[in-house]
């Protein structure tokens, strides 16, 4: 169960001039649910992408790392199949696709996108993806069925908006992800994708992104597992104001940010099994860096040997058990929904913040029964 994660509500959700959405039901997995992704751009679209640092990459991750640096004229996004562990077959299949889907659009194969997610090492069951494919040609504007076509294990869908004004007027962000398990940093087991009409530059766009998944997408840890489909895009159709200024661009990274970092937040707490949504505060170190190893070594074991707060409880001082420390206290605590580690490393002036979240005995039943 999702730890405080309700649906996002429809009408705050807000169309991205210059996107169509298309969503199918194209059997992949299961008959009968919305299984298939069409994002379509407008002409004047640029693109960027983060991409797993796994070396072990999917098949549509290798297509989509190599067809970003074309102009991007669409992404297609199926779940069900992750199209992983299938070798040249499964770079034929992904490419297949990307060939049926230039078809129906009038543009090259290796202008389109492709995302898979799913049970790995199987063969990804292309010809009913291409078969739903002209279904999922259907203009609409319903982010939230976006959203819910590329879960997997999920139990809620997640999608975010946001509105900023920028000099040339207001401009708008939307997102939608999928995770809930395999979720580590440089991004495991997810998909995201956000959308804004605002006119970025290219030399621009791609830092932009980077930053932003430094800030968000990478960092937060379910289980400490890596994967081999992930992906975050971020497309800027131009159809908006300009982003041209420096405060300009920092307003909208701030927006786009905040889509990502509402994202990022939503997969942890959907964390396969979740009770418990943790925020890990690492302060006074040497580097950025370091606060980071710090963060995710507490995140990935139960055991810790810092001095280390759990809200305002201090558990451990210089390394040792708080004198004053009482367990009930500490229990009390941990029993809600959501608290904060804090952890003081005395060794600099460098803070950073990573998302976790528990494991529980219903971690270990979706991942055995998402198969069956």
């Amino acid at each position: 169960m999702a730890v405080n994660l309700p649906p996002p509500d429809p009408a705050s959700l807000h169309p991205v001039p210059g996107v169509e959405l298309g969503v199918a039901m194209a059997g992949v997995r299961k008959a009968n649910r919305k299984d298939l992704l069409v994002m379509r751009f407008g002409s004047s679209t640029g693109v960027a992408g983060v991409f797993t640092q796994n070396r072990f990459c999917a098949a549509p991750v290798i297509l989509a790392r190599k067809h970003l640096r074309n102009d991007v004229q669409a992404l297609v996004v199926n779940t069900g199949n992750a199209n992983a562990g299938t070798g040249k077959r499964g770079l034929e299949h992904a490419m297949l696709v990307c060939e049926a889907l230039a078809a129906h659009l009038g543009c090259e194969p290796d202008q389109i996108l492709p995302f898979s997610t799913g049970v790995i090492m199987e063969p990804l069951p292309v010809e009913r993806i291409v078969a739903a494919l002209p279904r999922a040609l259907l203009h609409q504007d319903d982010w939230l069925s976006a959203a819910e076509a590329i879960m997997t294990t999920d139990t809620v869908p997640k999608a975010y908006s946001r509105k900023v004004r920028l000099a040339g007027g207001p401009a708008v962000v939307t997102g939608i992800a999928k995770g809930a398990g395999m979720i580590r940093p440089d991004m495991a087991t997810m998909l995201a994708f956000i959308a804004t009409d605002a006119r970025v530059s290219g030399r621009n766009l791609q830092p932009l992104l980077e930053r932003i998944a430094a800030r968000s997408f990478n960092c937060v840890s379910v289980d400490g597992d890596t994967s081999t489909n992930d992906s975050l895009i971020l497309a800027a159709t131009g159809e908006g104001p300009a982003a041209r200024t420096r405060r300009d661009l920092l307003k909208l990274e701030v927006a786009i940010g905040e889509v990502a970092r509402h994202l990022a937040q939503a997969i942890v707490r959907d964390g396969e099994g979740a009770t418990k949504f943790v925020t890990l505060e690492v302060e006074r170190g040497r580097t950025r860096d370091e606060c980071r190893r710090v963060a995710y070594a507490i995140a990935h074991s139960p055991l810790v040997k810092v001095d280390l707060y759990i809200d305002e409880v201090r558990v451990a001082l210089a390394g040792a058990r708080d004198p004053a420390y009482r367990e009930e206290a500490a229990i009390a605590a941990m029993k809600k929904p959501e608290f904060r580690i804090r952890v003081l490393l005395h060794r600099g002036a460098a803070a950073a913040t990573v998302w976790t979240c528990d494991l529980s005995f219903d971690y270990v039943k979706i991942n055995a029964e998402y198969r069956t």
